[in-house]
């Protein structure tokens, strides 16, 4: 098992109020946590629904809010369940760093739709994918699960703050919310790629240097 180091800005101020938001919640301890997690990933879905038509409507911006931050919540509070009832399972964190990426990606689909873009959509899904294949190699190769100082609970804070911003502009000068969505995604599209590429070449340095990490020699075997 990974050693799990976040060096987020905000997971230190949002992670004490996780145990008293789970109280509140209150949760049946009979609920499998693996359904916390299909929850959080059909919120997601309804969240990039939002997001799709949040050029549109007006409202649709809250439901992309709404959606992204419900997801952020069974995120957080998912793992507390399992730990909690006594149902920690390598399946239920499985499904979960599944379902992460594609919440992100049905995200970025949302926006390219709202942008009119696909090419921004696909260069955006490309690189959360990326991201996502690489913290993981790193995570095997060094024994370490690192989260970035930018990292998904600041990715989310950002797509809701944006939604909610749509959702004004589409209210208040709707003639100009497209052009306001098509370049706020390109930023932020320009951003991911730019992230992607500063964050392979720190992790190749830091699988080089790690002493921990052994390089593998060993051939496939055909089984």
């Amino acid at each position: 098992m990974s050693q799990r180091i976040s060096h987020s800005v905000l997971d230190p101020i949002i992670f004490p109020m996780v145990p008293r938001l789970y109280r509140a919640m209150r949760i049946s301890r009979r609920i499998p946590p693996e359904a916390i997690v299909v929850s959080g990933h059909v919120v997601a879905i309804a969240g990039a629904v939002g997001f799709a038509f949040s050029t549109h409507y007006w409202w649709a911006g809250l439901i992309a809010a709404a959606g992204v931050a419900g997801n952020h919540i069974a995120d957080m509070v998912d793992g507390t369940h399992a730990r909690s009832t006594g149902q920690c399972r390598n399946g239920g964190e499985l499904l979960d760093h599944f379902t992460d990426p594609l919440s992100f990606a049905y995200w970025m689909i949302g926006l390219g739709a709202a942008a009119g873009s696909l090419a921004l959509a696909l260069a955006a899904v490309i690189a959360i994918f990326a991201t996502a294949v690489l913290t993981n190699i790193k995570a095997k190769m060094t024994g370490r699960f690192t989260l970035a100082r930018f990292g998904p609970t600041e990715f989310k804070a950002l797509l809701t703050v944006y939604a909610l911003v749509l959702t004004a502009v589409t209210w208040l000068v709707p003639e100009h919310t497209v052009t306001v969505a098509l370049g706020t995604f390109a930023a932020l599209t320009a951003a991911l790629v730019i992230q992607l590429i500063v964050n392979l070449i720190t992790a190749i340095r830091e699988v080089n240097r790690d002493d921990a990490t052994a390089v593998d020699t060993t051939d496939w075997q055909l089984q």
